[in-house]
């Protein structure tokens, strides 16, 4: 595991910035084309942002990538909570990217239908090789959740690499998550985490004795890859050792 730290939030979103373009053309140089599996939330929204803009759009070929999501909230795909359509006007929009290569989760099935279709569109795509994604983006929350894997659910004892759907109480709806197996499959895994209120929850999951149901982003271990986290000052600020 990597811990990269940086004074200021624009400094933060610049280097993830670079660190994908990085990954994608490796990617692309290896294998010839380029799996990501990209977060919601404000924080990624920024990042997606950034890299549609005239500063990074033409720095890879965007035809050779595919995208999937690593978790979805179970409302319509024209709400304003799902992170699909939050990423298409961020990013798909503006670099007309084709919907042959853009995965969405079927947020109008019932969401058990929905979590199965998605495993079978991964596997589907991956055809007989491991669903082992070229980098996986996550994000962090308060409560030390990522993805949709939230503190003391059923999902976090989840052993098979795969997407299932969870009923969130406090919500009172359904989310669809990949599990930590699927993830920990990935090539990269990177956080994107800044802000100072997420400085405990950075402590937490970094530094405090391992405790998944609590801290459940502690679940992501990279498999056969490598893992990292981008943080900035401030939600670094918890953690002694940058």
């Amino acid at each position: 595991m990597e811990i990269n730290v940086y004074k200021t939030e624009d400094e933060l979103l610049s280097a993830f910035a670079n660190f994908f373009i990085k990954t994608v053309q490796n990617a692309i140089a290896e294998r010839g084309a380029f799996n990501v599996v990209l977060s919601g939330g404000n924080s990624p929204k920024k990042l997606y942002e950034l890299l549609a803009s005239s500063s990074y759009n033409k720095k890879m070929d965007w035809k050779k990538l595919f995208f999937f999501f690593g978790d979805e909230r179970c409302v319509p795909q024209d709400d304003n909570e799902n992170n699909a359509r939050m990423v298409q006007q961020a990013l798909f929009d503006p670099l007309h990217i084709s919907s042959n290569q853009i995965f969405k989760i079927d947020t109008s099935l019932p969401p058990h239908e929905a979590a199965a279709k998605y495993m079978h569109v991964i596997t589907d795509h991956f055809k007989e090789r491991e669903p082992s994604f070229d980098l996986i983006i996550l994000g962090l929350g308060e409560n030390s959740h990522t993805a949709s894997l939230f503190p003391y659910y059923k999902v976090l004892t989840e052993t098979s690499a795969t997407v299932k759907e969870i009923f969130l109480q406090d919500e009172n709806r359904y989310r669809i998550t990949m599990t930590a197996p699927l993830i920990n499959l990935a090539h990269h895994i990177a956080f994107l985490v800044y802000g100072k209120g997420k400085a405990e929850a950075v402590h937490h999951v970094l530094k405090d004795k391992t405790d998944i149901q609590k801290y459940p982003a502690q679940l992501i271990r990279s498999v056969n890859g490598d893992l990292q986290w981008f943080l900035d000052e401030a939600s670094a600020r918890l953690i002694k050792a940058f």
